[in-house]
């Protein structure tokens, strides 16, 4: 057994905690969030949806085997969390409007040249769409990714928090690590010494003295929920457009969450007109029935980014960091956890 510190409670502080302390483990973590329920963490502001093929227009082919493997993964977490979390694996679509199908088609040809020929975006006819999303009426193009999924990420978040206290997990909340060095964690409460560190703070772990946590950037990323009942969604959608991405994930009660993939800025601040009229205005034409959709919540956050938006996971003797997720945190988080686990000495004295 190690007795094993995390800074930082976000998806990937509390997915560690969880894994960790089922595997025996004695795991104490530390994070500036005053609660479970803090919402600064950038895990709870995300769509959650889990999709590698559509990741490739952007992505690597390294991004696209982390997200696969986490697709094998999450069911067996959910299954082991003592709280409810929905987690759906019924495929996503990409759509386009009549007119945009230049814009598409250079989406789609890159989709195509970087994911195995089974996993390729399949076109669907006006029937086979209206099928599988009635809903769906405005974009005149669709193409389904069968093999993509979703996770109810505020439902997630909290699930694995409760886990982690069951399995006898020590939260220390309200404690910002000021340094995670190895087998070491310094707070302004004092200085805290483990077996293993764990440096998983996201923007929290940028320092001007160390060579890549001085490149963390934030991006910011935007959302809003909406309160629409008799639209029902299957599975989430993307629409293709010439200057932005847009997509829409449904939730339980009747909610569908509309964001924007992201935005270069470090702005921490509510959502702006432009983007509120843009985006809202995105997803009416789509599904024209959230025009009556009522606005219940709107949400800003940042998600940490290296300057080749890749997640980079370093070990060394006593300490493992992982950071730069990027707008793939919950897509890839699973997998980067099993391969850092994969990396821990089997004893305290293999630690030392």
């Amino acid at each position: 057994m190690l007795r094993v510190g995390i800074a930082g409670a976000g998806l990937l502080g509390r997915l560690l905690a969880f894994e960790l302390s089922r595997a025996g483990h004695a795991v104490d973590v530390f994070d500036p969030a005053p609660d479970a329920q803090g919402r600064g963490a950038a895990g709870f502001t995300a769509a959650g949806m889990l999709s590698p093929v559509a990741e490739l227009e952007g992505a690597d082919t390294g991004v696209f085997a982390l997200g696969l493997r986490s697709l094998a993964l999450w069911p067996a977490i959910v299954a082991a969390l003592p709280q409810p979390v929905q987690w759906l694996q019924r495929g996503s679509l990409l759509l386009a409007h009549r007119g945009d199908e230049g814009a598409a088609r250079r989406v789609l040809d890159l989709l195509r040249h970087k994911a195995p020929s089974d996993q390729a975006p399949e076109p669907l006819d006006r029937a086979r769409l209206q099928a599988l999303e009635p809903a769906v009426q405005g974009p005149a193009h669709a193409w389904l990714l069968p093999c993509e999924g979703q996770i109810h990420t505020v439902q997630a978040m909290l699930a694995l928090a409760a886990a982690g206290t069951a399995q006898g997990v020590r939260w220390h909340w309200g404690q910002r690590v000021a340094r995670a060095e190895p087998g070491t964690l310094h707070t302004a409460g004092g200085t805290h010494r483990f077996d293993w560190v764990f440096d998983v703070r996201g923007l929290g772990a940028r320092a001007p003295d160390d060579t890549v946590a001085a490149q963390l950037r934030g991006v910011r990323g935007e959302i809003f929920w909406l309160h629409a009942p008799g639209v029902a969604l299957q599975r989430p959608l993307r629409l293709l457009h010439p200057r932005h991405r847009v997509y829409l994930v449904p939730r339980p009660d009747n909610t569908v969450v509309v964001g924007a993939s992201e935005i270069e800025s470090e702005d921490r601040s509510p959502v702006s007109l432009r983007s509120t009229v843009e985006l809202l205005a995105a997803a009416h034409s789509v599904v024209p029935a959230l025009a009556e959709a009522r606005v219940v919540h709107s949400e800003t956050n940042l998600r940490p980014a290296l300057p080749d938006n890749r997640p980079r996971l370093h070990t060394e003797p006593g300490r493992t960091r992982i950071n730069g997720l990027f707008r793939h945190g919950w897509l890839v988080a699973p997998a980067l956890v099993e391969q850092a686990m994969a990396a821990l000495p089997l004893s305290v004295d293999a630690a030392a």
